[in-house]
């Protein structure tokens, strides 16, 4: 029987211990679902350990081959680069390795199934959803394709629930931000608002969201405002990941690079179609700076 590639999961990082801690512990339930599977999970920046450190916790136990999949709900910079030439250098590190590389997770109906279960944490039981408005808080990045998709989750959360409606906001690099997001909704009409973080896990930037959210509402009294929870560790979630490790490992990845800004050139982005990819040096790395780590001319290629 032909022994299974091993699951590398790589992850943003957080200054937050707790948001941290709850991705190793992602990463540890992971492995105790498929014992049969080497796991190992790191952080492209942040926190530990570093990427290159659980490359090499694999390749201590053995493992030749592995499929990497990036635990993020969007593609943006770490996904389509940091992650593809950190790869590349681990395997000039470790001659022999072999790896495929996952796609992110995305606006996944069952992730969306999470997040209806959040929203309906949040509210009153005795509120009508054609009364409530949800503002879906992404990260926010440079990548307008990034940014797109949280609009299109935000979209499809909307379909078929029964929601007054759902916008759209950023915490960091995109507009709007948090109180814009919640200003355009009182603008619509909204009297009732539920902010939903599009996160998987807790830390900074989603405190940040319940405190801007908080701020907002205690500005504007006469609307009644609640704050969901983050994603977490759900079922749904797990057994995403592990579905996204199997197209990997079948190579069946389906990526859309319609409008990517290392493909298209998108307005304002011209300059970085076919940018090289370097990694990204964690400050925790083992100093390992040989000159390697140029992905290809684009990383996103996923083809390894």
């Amino acid at each position: 029987m032909t022994t299974p590639p091993a699951l590398l999961i790589a992850g943003h990082g957080t200054r937050d211990d707790a948001g941290a801690e709850a991705f190793r512990a992602f990463v540890r339930e992971l492995g105790r679902r498929r014992p049969d599977l080497p796991v190992a999970g790191g952080f492209i920046e942040l926190s530990p350990p570093p990427l290159g450190e659980a490359v090499a916790e694999l390749v201590e136990r053995g493992v030749r081959r592995f499929a990497a999949v990036p635990l993020m709900l969007v593609s943006a910079g770490h996904a389509k680069g940091d992650i593809p030439a950190a790869l590349a250098r681990e395997k000039e590190r470790h001659p022999g390795l072999t790896y495929t590389y996952g796609r992110p997770l995305g606006p996944h109906p069952s992730l969306l199934r999470v997040l209806e279960r959040r929203l309906a944490e949040a509210v009153d039981p005795s509120w009508d959803p054609a009364e409530v408005t949800v503002l879906l808080v992404g990260r926010g990045s440079t990548d307008p394709d990034a940014n797109a998709e949280v609009f299109k989750a935000a979209r499809l959360l909307w379909e078929g629930r029964g929601y007054a409606g759902v916008e759209t906001a950023f915490v960091s690099l995109a507009a709007p931000d948090v109180p814009s997001g919640l200003d355009r909704c009182a603008r619509l009409g909204a009297r009732r608002i539920v902010v939903l973080p599009y996160f998987l896990f807790t830390g900074i930037l989603p405190d940040r969201v319940r405190t801007q959210t908080e701020e907002w509402a205690t500005a504007h009294p006469d609307t009644e405002v609640r704050s969901a929870d983050v994603i977490g560790p759900e079922p749904e979630l797990l057994d995403l990941v592990l579905e996204r490790y199997e197209e990997a490992v079948k190579g069946d990845l389906r990526m859309n690079c319609d409008s990517c800004v290392y493909r298209i050139a998108l307005p304002g982005f011209e300059d970085k179609v076919g940018l090289p990819q370097q990694p990204h040096f964690h400050p925790d790395d083992d100093g390992h700076h040989h000159g390697h780590g140029h992905g290809h001319a684009h990383s996103h290629s996923h083809a390894h």
